[in-house]
């Protein structure tokens, strides 16, 4: 069997994955130096932790209070779905699909996608729709703006300090922590050691 033909990503050399020693812990372009894949022990069983985890913080997140706000003795609160709603109701439904889709939708999609592909794999055995799955995950990834709905959030905050008693609330640290839990993830996860994961599992 000839082994598999990777390209870089940065200048389209097409190389032998056989070419590439298999002791380092990344291999890199010979021609400009680009970081082809990390080669690396548990690749799996570190990603479906992340995704794990990233699920919780997800859910926790959006279940309790983004921020609280205290005027003159008065306490509101707002959860994301509390935005949406309120956006909806203020006319303005298009940015009410697009704050849903961007901080709750897509990153629950392409957590559950990955997920879904990790989990049998982590176990030895092929995930059904693992083409179509991986595709899903592919496209949800670029429309997961978590880390933009935080800087929304801290600007907003910082505006409206001089008016009323901002109280964050616990989902704003659950949203911190799961920006950072996927900026790990997405920096970790190998693909490549996806589809090889799914060439060595029982069908």
């Amino acid at each position: 069997m000839h082994p598999g033909v990777i390209s870089c990503h940065e200048c389209d050399l097409l190389l032998r994955e056989a070419d590439s020693s298999a002791r380092a812990t990344s291999v890199a372009c010979p021609r400009c130096g680009a970081e082809l894949y990390r080669v690396g022990r548990n690749a799996l069983e570190r990603s479906l932790a992340l995704t794990c985890a990233a699920l919780v913080l997800l859910v926790v997140a959006n279940l309790f209070p983004i921020v609280g706000l205290n005027l003159q003795g008065h306490q509101v609160e707002t959860t994301v779905f509390g935005a949406v709603r309120q956006l909806w109701l203020d006319d303005m439904p298009v940015v009410a699909a697009l704050l849903l889709a961007t901080t709750v939708l897509m990153p629950l999609l392409e957590l559950c996608a990955l997920g879904w592909l990790l989990l049998p794999l982590w176990r030895g055995r092929r995930p059904r729709w693992f083409a179509p799955v991986f595709r899903a995950f592919q496209l949800a990834h670029p429309w997961a703006m978590v880390e933009v709905f935080i800087l929304g959030v801290l600007v907003s905050l910082v505006k409206l300090a001089h008016l009323a008693d901002v109280l964050p609330g616990p989902a704003i640290g659950c949203f911190g922590a799961l920006m950072l839990v996927l900026a790990i993830l997405a920096s970790t996860l190998d693909q490549r050691a996806l589809w090889q994961a799914w060439e060595l599992a029982e069908a």
